[in-house]
């Protein structure tokens, strides 16, 4: 006893105690981990294994398919033979028929041929003889000269028939409606006696139409006269050369509107 009154182990008895829990504590995650890496290991031996079993049993069926015979596709592949062979030959059948067609075609062409040359003589024999009674006429040709007279009439009647209907037809005669602007000299100019001037001039085929003074600026306005032209008895270029002949009255003419008839 007096040997022990020496020694703290009962007064650090807590200390002692958390050491020892400390190493069977670790003692113990030591040895899990080893078992569950012995676990780890024996489960990816056992699925290599099973993956190997899995190969070799794929194998084997591969090996008993190959060794027994598809029906299905042996019965498929003689039907296609079967098929190409009925392709064959209805191919050569056609082959047969067209060679055959092509041999009847030379045939009647050939035949079409000599008939043709053999035609031309007689042809040629008949027309040698209508030439040679047409020297001779034995029965008159008066019917003849009566049918033809006949039908040069008959044209005759209707060719003047033709042309009085022709005739009534009424031509389309082209008429153009114009509007002009004649400009005077200045608000002096007496626009009356430059309209009555211009209504002077007269030609056929012009028809004059109404008028009307237009202002245009300082108390001076414009006659805006309208008029009925055929065109193919008056011209546009004539009709305003005329009225700028009126050189007392008319200083300038313009075509406001153009339009046909």
């Amino acid at each position: 006893m007096s040997t022990l009154k020496y020694e703290n182990v009962w007064t650090d008895k807590n200390v002692y105690s958390d050491a020892e829990k400390n190493y069977y504590e670790s003692l113990n995650k030591s040895q899990n981990a080893h078992m569950v890496a012995g676990s780890s290991l024996a489960s990816e031996v056992a699925k290599a294994r099973q993956r190997i079993k899995d190969s070799i049993e794929c194998m084997d069926s591969i090996v008993t398919l190959a060794g027994v015979p598809n029906t299905e596709v042996n019965n498929k592949l003689k039907q296609i033979e079967q098929e190409n062979g009925d392709l064959k030959k209805a191919l050569d059948d056609l082959r047969k028929l067209v060679i055959s067609l092509q041999t009847r075609v030379e045939t009647l062409e050939a035949a079409g041929t000599s008939k043709s040359l053999t035609s031309k003589p007689a042809v040629q024999i008949k027309k040698d003889d209508q030439e040679s009674d047409d020297g001779v006429d034995l029965f008159g040709s008066d019917d003849d000269e009566e049918e033809t007279a006949e039908a040069a009439k008959l044209r005759e009647e209707r060719l003047a028939a033709y042309n009085a209907k022709k005739a009534k037809k009424p031509v389309l005669i082209a008429k153009s409606n114009i509007i002009l602007d004649v400009k005077p000299w200045d608000d002096e100019t007496d626009m009356a006696e430059l309209e009555k001037s211009v209504r002077a001039i007269n030609t056929d085929g012009l028809l004059w139409g109404a008028a009307k003074l237009v202002p245009l600026a300082y108390g001076i306005r414009k006659l805006q006269i309208s008029c009925v032209v055929e065109d193919d008895k008056v011209s546009i270029d004539w009709l305003t050369e005329e009225i700028e002949k009126i050189e007392d009255f008319v200083q300038s003419v313009d075509i406001a509107a153009f339009n046909k008839v």
